[in-house]
């Protein structure tokens, strides 16, 4: 059996900086808190509770040093944090503040904000929140003409378009090329492509991979965006492709029929989590 492991497979730099300052706050203070979920992985989470690290869904539960996750979170924790005296340690992706810059900065300038990405998902929850009233979250490529209605309706001259951090890249160009094509020429354009590159190379190495190889597996969060998208490409061209996020998950019966298996796992997947499935393979 041939085994093919992607080279971007595992933790990003966001969430490498998200979690090792996660462990470090909780060695230097007693009551350490984090802010939702600091990544999406259940193994990542469950390695910092049982060193101590409290996990709270609402600011008012805060009773000591408190995470800013890696996704970071709306402006107005900010505020409330400051009302109640509450010390926050932020550790949400430079990428990700960088996408809230940007969005102020336009929405200030008067423009309507085109959002690519998920309306639920917390980035863009934190995102939003520096839109202005002038937000419309695209999710899915037939998202944008009813952007584009909703835009007209609104009679603004002037757009911005830009993207989760982990969003497709595949969508992203799609939903640019509808817009280029449907948007009357009266109206002002900023496109922003703000796909991280981490995120861009994975969904690169893991359509090469998928393309090579018998069998795919896709290892990260059941609740991670990125990991999803990554399973998405993998299937397009392997219909034997899989999405786990343990090696427990693994049917040995099943696997042991292909000669060829890639490998890829998301950005909030720890390195051992990928070892554990390769050493598997490795014992077939």
């Amino acid at each position: 059996m041939e085994i093919l492991v992607g080279k971007t497979a595992g933790f990003c730099y966001g969430v490498k900086k998200a979690v090792d300052g996660a462990k470090n706050e909780n060695k230097n203070s007693k009551n350490v808190y984090c802010l939702g979920e600091i990544v999406h992985n259940k193994q990542v989470i469950n390695d910092l509770e049982e060193q101590g690290i409290k996990f709270i869904e609402n600011i008012e539960d805060a009773k000591g040093t408190t995470i800013i996750r890696a996704h970071g979170v709306p402006k107005e924790i900010y505020e409330e944090a400051k009302k109640r005296n509450i010390e926050l340690k932020d550790y949400t992706c430079p990428n990700v503040l960088r996408i809230h810059k940007i969005v102020e900065d336009y929405s200030q300038k008067g423009y309507f904000v085109f959002l690519c990405g998920s309306s639920k998902h917390p980035e863009n929850l934190g995102t939003i929140s520096y839109c202005g009233e002038n937000v419309y979250v695209i999710e899915k490529e037939n998202d944008t003409f009813k952007a584009l209605e909703k835009l007209e309706k609104t009679g603004i001259k002037k757009i911005l378009v830009i993207s989760q951090t982990t969003y497709s890249l595949e969508k992203f160009y799609i939903i640019e090329e509808i817009i280029r094509n449907e948007l009357p020429r009266n109206i002002e354009l900023e496109i922003k492509n703000t796909i991280c590159k981490a995120t861009e190379l994975r969904q690169k190495e893991t359509e090469e991979i998928s393309k090579k190889v018998d069998m795919m597996i896709i290892i990260g969060g059941a609740n991670s965006s990125n990991t999803k998208k990554l399973y998405e490409i993998s299937k397009q061209n392997c219909k034997n492709s899989i999405c786990i996020e343990t090696v427990d998950e693994l049917q040995i019966e099943e696997i042991s029929k292909y000669d060829k298996i890639g490998v890829m796992a998301g950005a909030s997947t720890p390195q051992k989590e990928i070892e554990k499935v390769v050493e598997k393979l490795e014992e077939l």
